[in-house]
């Protein structure tokens, strides 16, 4: 393991509702950041396997499925033709993010580039053979996927987001 890598066992303490919240401030922080500059600062994680490596990062818009708020997420994205490809990680916990279950109830939606805000996309999850495609490339994109998906029981959903006029 190296000076900025990830451990290759499950952390202690990585379900504690501590963790989540941590969790939810720090992308908090990055969304505010990406969005007074417009990218310039907060469209490159360099986290973990992202230090040496950073990784694009993306603002997905998601509508709330219960309560009809609007929320931003920051997340990794993977460019895959004119589709952009992001990962239902959380960092190994054992539940699936809740931007996923909003776009699995409103899949129309969009997402902010450097550069670029207010992209209109449409999100679907990959099937079996399309994620099977996708996630080695996501694990070369950031090498820490593969240590979620270690970490955690679940399959770590990886959605896809197709542009729209």
């Amino acid at each position: 393991m190296g000076r900025f890598s990830l451990p290759e066992q499950k952390p202690d303490g990585l379900d504690s509702p501590v963790t989540a919240l941590a969790m939810k401030f720090m992308a908090r922080a990055q969304v505010k950041v990406f969005r007074l500059t417009g990218g310039r600062v907060g469209a490159k994680w360099r986290v973990g396997a992202g230090f040496r490596k950073p990784v694009p990062t993306l603002l997905l818009e998601h509508r709330g499925r219960k309560s009809g708020r609007l929320f931003t997420t920051p997340l990794l994205y993977l460019r895959s033709g004119d589709d952009l490809v992001i990962v239902g990680s959380q960092g190994g916990l054992p539940r699936h993010p809740q931007w996923y279950f909003n776009l699995l109830a409103h899949p129309d939606t969009r997402v902010h580039l450097k550069g670029r805000r207010d992209v209109p996309v449409t999100a679907r999850v990959a099937g079996p053979d399309e994620r099977a495609e996708l996630w080695p490339r996501l694990v070369e994109l950031y090498a820490d996927f593969a240590k979620y998906q270690a970490w955690t029981d679940r399959e770590i959903p990886v959605v896809v987001l197709s542009p729209r006029p």
